[in-house]
């Protein structure tokens, strides 16, 4: 990290003068150092603990003071490509995270599809990483997430996807201190059937899809290999890993069962109503594999305030909580570097058309509860 990005960190946190409040002997690092962290992934067996906040009804600062800690990184979704509205947002948001001494977590999202990554898109994003980590936010660019689903523009396209990750790559590692992360939604359930951008038979994707050459592609097909973009262009992986209950359509209010957040980070997870034991070992396959750091890009339970029957929103999430955060967990898998909470409010059109509040903030047991859970090995902004 450059001495210049070490001082403008440091002299925002003393504009600021920003305290959290502890659990525990929580050691921060110096706000310095923080550029380090996206690139190597980590401190020791430290663990950053990031936040998916919703910018439009909060902040950096808003969510720390109802947290009582301030998270070292906070996620924000953008569409891509940027225009002047998308970056304006970003220099606020980079603004607001460097006033914590955080690093930004931003998933870039190419709604408009993946031609959208041109020679000229992504040195504009060179550009303007360059700018936001100079004035002192560090940047971990998560780029078309989910790939491997079947519910974005970008889904299920490895002979796409692959090349524009690799420009978008190059773009993020020409700038200073931003990291670019590969980031599937985990393979349980792979390949999705019934959505929008679900590969076409007799495609190539299709035919590079099909993993196994049976002609169709199932679960016994693998649903992270196709999409991966090399070693030089990756820094980080990441995975989307999620409790959204024990069968289709989701939504009954169980807590998740002992041991799930691990079995379907291993590929060993199976229940009475489906078995994704087919599913690869993640973690060792792609953490340890590869010899990267791993990011938990997205975790939270689901609760439906729409159902009355089963178990309530304070069971579910600290059952999931209690497993994702666990010492067990940290102390199996090193090579996981950062949890970002999902902590926003989203429709889910397979069970409810109200908001799902997928946050541990919402109601004050939970949120008291989650605070003083939280370990002392994780890592919050100083």
């Amino acid at each position: 990290m450059t001495a210049v990005l070490g001082v403008l960190l440091v002299g925002c946190a003393a504009l600021v003068g920003f305290t959290v409040a502890t659990s525990g002997p929580v050691e921060s690092l110096r706000y310095g150092s923080a550029a380090s962290l996206v690139h190597d992934g980590g401190d020791g067996d430290r663990v950053m603990f990031g936040a998916q906040i919703d910018w439009e009804d909060q902040s950096p600062d808003s969510y720390s003071a109802e947290l009582g800690k301030s998270p070292y990184v906070y996620g924000k979704f953008l569409d891509f490509p940027l225009n002047a509205e998308r970056r304006a947002s970003l220099d606020s948001a980079c603004e607001q995270v460097a006033r914590h001494g955080g690093i930004l977590f931003v998933t870039l999202q190419p709604y408009d599809g993946l031609s959208t990554v041109t020679d000229a898109t992504a040195e504009q994003l060179t550009v303007d990483l360059t700018r936001w980590n100079k004035a002192g936010t560090p940047v971990i660019v998560r780029f078309a997430h989910e790939m491997n689903g079947s519910w974005y523009p970008w889904s299920q396209q490895p002979t796409t996807y692959v090349p524009a990750f690799r420009k978008i790559a190059e773009a993020v590692h020409a700038a200073p201190d931003s990291a670019i992360v590969w980031s599937p939604n985990d393979g349980g359930g792979y390949p999705f059937d019934g959505g929008k951008y679900q590969a076409t038979a007799g495609s190539e994707d299709f035919e590079i899809l099909d993993t196994n050459h049976d002609g169709t592609i199932t679960e016994a097909d693998d649903p992270y290999a196709p999409y991966y973009p090399g070693d030089d262009a990756v820094d980080w992986v990441g995975l989307s890993l999620y409790h959204f209950g024990p069968s289709y359509p989701w939504g009954q209010n169980e807590v998740p069962e002992p041991g799930k957040f691990v079995e379907k980070l291993t590929g060993n997870y199976s229940n009475m109503f489906f078995d994704q034991r087919d599913v690869p070992d993640f973690y060792s396959t792609y953490a340890d594999g590869h010899d990267k750091p791993l990011a938990i890009s997205q975790t939270a339970a689901v609760y439906n305030p729409a159902n009355p029957d089963g178990e309530s929103n304070f069971a579910i999430k600290q059952a999931w909580w209690s497993q994702v955060l666990s010492d067990e967990v940290h102390e199996r898998f090193p090579r996981i570097k950062l949890v970002n909470w999902f902590e926003q409010h989203k429709v889910e059109a397979d069970f409810s058309p109200a908001p799902i509040p997928w946050g541990v903030l919402d109601e004050f047991d939970t949120r008291v509860a989650f605070r003083r859970f939280l370990p002392s090995w994780l890592l919050f902004a100083p």
